[in-house]
């Protein structure tokens, strides 16, 4: 049998509960979120030849952190957890807009491929990280049997 613990509400909760709480789940998704910028930063860095080094990664992540910041700003205003697939739709879409305008006006490069590659690769990590945190808590809760 399993240690339960008390949530907020005052009702039991088993172990993996608490682990899989919306308060758990809302800080891991925005921690994901922020290491597939960096990521997305850095293969594409790498790929054009600009190197990673820590200036030139903050240099070119640092429009998509605030786009980031704006996004869970925004989920947060909405009193949603930040951690549903369509939370991360929200989150992925202000950070790659806010993310571009952003390199516009700092006069960085915005070509209409780029867009495209970082709506994809951050709407992957965002957006697909989370129907696979929905699907483990949903397994989770059933204890995996159908």
């Amino acid at each position: 049998m399993r240690p339960n613990v008390m949530c907020s509400r005052g009702r039991a909760l088993r172990r993996h509960d608490t682990l899989l709480s919306s308060d758990f789940m809302r800080r891991t998704c925005a921690v994901v979120d922020l290491i597939a910028v960096l990521i997305f930063v850095g293969i594409g860095r790498s790929v054009h030849d600009h190197g990673v080094y820590a200036g030139g990664v903050a240099s070119t992540a640092w429009p998509f952190v605030a786009g980031l910041v704006l996004g869970w700003l925004l989920v947060t205003k909405l009193r949603r957890s930040g951690a549903s697939p369509a939370d991360g739709f929200i989150i992925c879409l202000v950070t790659v807009t806010v993310g571009m305008i952003l390199r516009v006006i700092a006069g960085q490069g915005t070509a209409f491929a780029f867009v495209l590659v970082a709506l994809g690769f951050l709407g992957a990590f965002m957006i697909g990280g989370r129907v696979l945190l929905v699907g483990a808590k949903r397994l989770r809760k059933t204890g995996g049997s159908r």
